[in-house]
């Protein structure tokens, strides 16, 4: 199966849900589960796995949260955009201090 080039992504994100699929049937297979086990231990239809694995476009994260939790992968969104750890959004804050700070005007003080 392959993705429709139509379909209103960017190549590289199509490509990156393509590998995505690919990497999650090869650590299945290396854990020995069946699509059925682990379809089981998601929580979700084979239907929805046989898209994620060929990367369909609109599989919701939830059904990517379920299967790398069933892969034994924990909880990957937990750190995915942390505050804690986004280096571009802390440098981006840090750029946007002022260079002085003022207490604000008295209303009619000159």
């Amino acid at each position: 199966m392959t993705i429709a080039a139509d379909a209103g992504l960017p190549s590289r994100v199509l490509r990156s849900l393509q590998k995505f699929g690919s990497d999650v049937e090869i650590a299945r297979k290396k854990r020995r589960l069946t699509v059925e086990a682990l379809c089981a231990r998601a929580g979700i239809s084979r239907a929805l796995y046989n898209r994620m694995v060929h990367g369909a476009p609109g599989t919701s994260a939830s059904a990517i949260a379920m299967v790398l939790f069933a892969l034994g992968r924990g909880t990957p969104f937990d750190e995915l955009l942390d505050v804690t750890k986004d280096d571009t959004g802390l440098l981006l804050d840090q750029e946007r201090l002022p260079e002085r700070v003022r207490l604000p005007r008295k209303p009619g003080a000159v």
